[in-house]
């Protein structure tokens, strides 16, 4: 199972559209708090599910559930609370809304999708969490996450 991540921030739409067309992408898993701020450009949520499927035939779905609350995304931005206890608040908030059993029910959803985040690297964004997350809750052996 192949599993994508990618931030739009400081990507043209050109690159960001190529990439997902050409990493074959089936679904772009949107899992911004909130995806339709006026900075988001092009990736605004109901202008991005258009473009996707207007040019590369790409689903698009937006699921809050595995994003940071804005309380814990406000602590971390406000340098309340450093990286570490961002993983241990943000890995707790996942198993508290039970995404685990989600993912194991709904499996299906993540193959070949892409998870969706502003940031522009994955290593300091809930992005790689919620795909280490899904690597781990679902145990395949041959399972690949690869930023974009």
């Amino acid at each position: 199972m192949k599993l994508f991540t990618i931030g739009f921030t400081k990507k043209p739409a050109s690159t960001f559209f190529d990439l997902l067309k050409n990493n074959n992408v089936k679904t772009v898993i949107d899992i911004r708090l909130n995806n339709y701020s006026q900075l988001a450009g092009f990736a605004k949520g109901n202008d991005l599910k258009y473009f996707l499927k207007e040019i590369c035939n790409i689903d698009y779905t937006h699921n809050i559930d595995l994003a940071p609350t804005k309380e814990i995304l406000d602590n971390y931005k406000t340098k309340k609370i450093i990286w570490s206890e961002y993983v241990d608040q943000f890995t707790d908030l996942l198993e508290n809304r039970y995404m685990a059993e989600y993912i194991s029910k709904n499996i299906s959803e993540f193959e070949n999708a892409c998870l969706l985040c502003s940031e522009l690297k994955p290593d300091k964004c809930h992005r790689s969490l919620v795909a280490e997350y899904i690597k781990k809750s679902y145990q395949e052996s041959n399972f690949e996450i690869k930023h974009l």
